[in-house]
């Protein structure tokens, strides 16, 4: 009698616990994604023609042909499959001076392009996100560059990351090559960047929803089994252990978010550093002098303050010249520069252990002065610095 009486206590205890569990384990918003829907775009597109894509891929000014104002419109439908057909039409303008078709232009040619291409949505393959769908593809198409027509063989490789459910951006680079080049045309690279805005949207469980549901459905099956059960003891047993994991699973996710906050609130407080430390600005030096003049001591105490409020923090002094004089003598004098502002830190009782020096002599200028270009003083001063780099912070 008494061990009846202890079970049908435990049932009591442990009953309400698993259902609290089951209620906060719930389907919510989060849990589903767009699984298709129809999407169009517009956005910018550049082209490079060099002849010389991987070795300047990123040679931007020189190589890269783009006009200042949205010139590519695309709408394509997507597929619960992962596939997508989307159609696109571009316009640009080659110029004067860059490469079609392995010759350079003296003038400036317009560029246009239909295309079609069939894609496929990686996140198939990786797990779905609410938020990032890298993806890859094939087409064709047909170019008109340099007044010459030519059908393209197309592939493409991109993402698009959702900032809501209806608006995101997309990124992609497509390669082009020529279905014909007897008539002198070469393949290119065409980049496209843009904003894009669903409609018609159909959604679903994303996997972690998913999860979830079964979840849910193993609980009630459980239940189920339980209320069933002859054995008041097993059923009893199969109720704690479901509570026991709920819990373990609600610990984990808390102790995920305490984390997570943990860390954004360093970053936060290592980006505040950072803006302190640059709102005070540089250390400047006159000419051929290694003087740390009443103005940059202002700049140090202040300085002094922000190592004195927080002791974990350290720092890199770099010290720099103007391009004037010879480079060895140069050496020299930002080695000075650098040796003398760490010298003024250490006098305000700054620990030697916080701080690492490094001189760069004429070779980090911030301008275009060097030794073949006239500048005038002012811009000659700029160079003249001792800076302030964040080395650790905890």
């Amino acid at each position: 009698m008494k061990t009846a009486n202890f079970f049908g206590l435990l049932f009591l205890l442990v009953l309400p616990s698993a259902i609290s569990a089951q209620e906060e384990l719930q389907i919510t918003a989060k849990d589903s994604i767009v699984q298709s829907s129809w999407i169009v775009g517009v956005g910018f597109n550049a082209v490079d023609d060099s002849g010389n894509v991987f070795d300047g891929l990123f040679n931007v000014g020189k190589e890269w042909n783009i006009v200042p104002f949205p010139s590519r419109v695309s709408i394509g439908r997507y597929f619960k499959s992962g596939l997508g057909l989307e159609a696109i039409g571009t316009y640009n303008e080659y110029k004067e001076g860059n490469i079609i078709d392995a010759q350079v232009i003296n003038e400036n040619i317009s560029y246009f392009g239909i295309d079609g291409r069939i894609t496929y949505d990686i996140n198939k393959i990786i797990g779905e996100t609410g938020w990032f769908d890298p993806y890859v593809g094939i087409g064709a198409g047909y170019t008109d560059a340099n007044k010459k027509g030519r059908g393209t063989y197309n592939a493409v490789v991109g993402f698009r990351t959702w900032l809501s459910d209806r608006w995101g951006l997309d990124f992609n680079s497509t390669g082009k090559w020529a279905m014909s080049q007897s008539d002198g045309a070469t393949n290119h690279i065409q980049h496209a960047a843009g904003v894009v805005y669903q409609f018609g949207i159909e959604k679903g469980l994303s996997k972690r929803g998913e999860e979830k549901l079964e979840l849910l459905a193993a609980i009630e099956k459980e239940k189920e089994r339980q209320r069933d059960s002859i054995n008041e003891v097993n059923r009893l047993k199969e109720e704690a252990l479901l509570a026991e994991r709920l819990k373990k699973q609600q610990e984990a996710d808390a102790l995920a978010a305490a984390e997570k906050a943990k860390e954004d609130a360093l970053n936060k407080k290592k980006a505040e550093i950072k803006s302190r430390i640059e709102s005070l600005g540089n250390v400047y030096f006159g000419l051929n002098s290694s003087f740390v003049n009443t103005k940059s001591k202002k700049v140090l105490d202040s300085l002094v303050q922000v190592l004195e409020e927080i002791p974990t923090l350290k720092l890199k002094i770099t010290s720099h010249t103007d391009s004037r004089g010879t480079s060895k003598y140069n050496d020299w004098l930002s080695q000075r520069r650098v040796d003398r502002t760490k010298a003024y830190l250490l006098s305000k009782g700054i620990a030697d252990d916080k701080l690492i020096t490094e001189a760069y002599g004429e070779n980090m200028l911030l301008n275009e002065c060097d030794d073949n270009t006239y500048c005038p003083e002012d811009k000659h001063a700029v160079n003249r610095r001792s800076e302030f780099v964040i080395l650790e912070f905890q």
